[in-house]
């Protein structure tokens, strides 16, 4: 059973992760929570009344006899798990006004009181795992909310709160030289992670180079002028077919104006910072541009032990600069506030062992590895990550919207090749 002493902390991780839910969304106007603005996006309503349904979710798992809130609920807020019915059509979940803003949040106070009077009863290790799942679970849909955000309001979206992000140190983006070997890759822990990160395996790696930093707005400038948009030998067949499809000239939200490129979000309509690392960028656009640069992208492999492995003392480590949980002077998460991303350079203090700088928060990670289970992977949770296992890329690393307690080093973050307004860019590799 699960004592008192690993009760509380849930509940608080609990009571923390809801709170942050509704900070999110307190400055929303009531038309606000209704609107879809993309087949790929959700409105705000239905984020906030599906994070409470996984938790009706996980309470049924713990008690067989437990009663869902309501089936028109259940039906409207189900995404993807056929164990509780047909799901809702993501792409209509605008068209619904039932159930109501209102209701919506009748429901989250209700299924936050639920939840906390299950926590007060004895629970095993192995349903609390279920319920810190739950909390994971939100964090993942806060930070979709934050993507759909500035999809549906950019800089009309009034945060809580608001810093300006720390000023950035000068250093070059030279490659780090990274020696290859036998790397043990995945969760080793005894803290929450998924199962996706799970067993633990060994890989072997060739010498490698990594860059410092992500690529930047001021390098991919390069890549457009330079023609990268109109030249199909950078890129993939399916991803050349995606730049004519849909009129690719640059990064989602860009626009040129007066002959400079400007992009719109949380801080509104302005030129891009040259310093910042790009966002918005498919694994097409960040693939093409390492090919135009004669470089590649990483595999996850190559991009957890330049993040994680400190070769002086032969260790793996939960984050880039040690074990200690992320903080506001080592990376740029969505507790930062700062709403977008941190010029280069910006946290030396969370410079992994290596020497690469900004691997946790600012802009997802790209990398070539395909989404697949490890060898020996098990499935933690039905219909949860594992129907994922095709189509896709991996992505590591968080970006300025991922909540602290989400995000580790082993993290696997997962896209399809096309898909552009999550917060994601990319660093270059290429070989020693």
């Amino acid at each position: 059973m699960a004592t008192p002493e690993l009760q509380a902390p849930l509940l608080e991780q609990f009571t923390t992760t809801r709170d942050r839910t509704l900070e999110l969304v307190k400055t929303l106007e009531k038309d606000d929570f209704v609107i879809q603005t993309a087949h790929y996006a959700s409105p705000p309503k239905w984020h906030v009344g599906h994070v409470s349904w996984i938790h009706e979710v996980v309470m049924s798992k713990l008690d067989p006899d437990y009663e869902f809130y309501s089936k028109e609920f259940s039906d409207y807020l189900n995404s993807y798990y056929q164990q509780f019915g047909v799901p809702h059509d993501k792409g209509q979940r605008g068209s619904s006004s039932r159930p109501t803003t209102d209701q919506i949040f009748q429901y989250f106070d209700a299924i936050t009181h639920r939840m906390r009077d299950a926590l007060t009863q004895d629970i095993t290790g192995e349903q609390s795992k279920l319920v810190e799942m739950g909390c994971h679970h939100e964090c993942q849909h806060q930070e979709l909310l934050v993507y759909d955000l500035q999809h549906m309001l950019a800089d009309q979206y009034r945060p809580v709160k608001r810093n300006q992000p720390p000023s950035p140190a000068r250093v070059k983006n030279t490659p780090i030289s990274i020696s290859g070997g036998l790397y043990t890759m995945g969760h080793g822990r005894n803290e929450y992670c998924y199962d996706i990160e799970l067993p633990e395996h060994k890989v072997y790696l060739e010498n490698y180079k990594l860059d410092t930093y992500p690529v930047t707005n001021s390098d991919y400038i390069k890549f457009i002028e330079d023609g990268g948009y109109d030249t199909y030998r950078y890129w993939l067949s399916d991803g050349w077919e995606k730049v004519r499809e849909n009129k690719w000239e640059a990064p989602m939200y860009w626009i040129k104006m007066n002959n400079q490129w400007h992009t719109r979000n949380f801080a509104g309509t302005a030129p891009v910072n040259p310093d910042e690392p790009v966002c918005h960028v498919s694994y097409y656009e960040a693939d093409a541009y390492s090919k135009w640069a004669g470089k590649r992208l990483p595999t996850e492999a190559e991009w957890e032990k330049a993040a994680c492995w400190n070769e002086a003392t032969q260790e793996k480590t939960a984050f880039p600069w040690g074990n200690d949980p992320p903080t506001a002077q080592r990376c740029n998460l969505l507790e930062s506030y700062h709403w977008g991303c941190a010029p280069s350079g910006a946290y030396p203090d969370g410079a992994s062992h290596a020497g690469c700088q900004q691997m946790i928060g600012d802009v997802w990670e790209w990398t070539s590895s395909e989404f697949a289970g490890y060898p020996g992977f098990k499935s933690g949770f039905d219909e949860y990550n594992d129907k994922w296992f095709t189509g896709q890329k991996v992505l590591r690393g968080g970006s300025f919207g991922t909540p602290q307690m989400s995000i580790r080093g082993s993290y696997r973050n997962f896209f399809r090749l096309d898909e552009r307004w999550m917060f994601a860019g990319f660093r270059c590799a290429q070989d020693a």
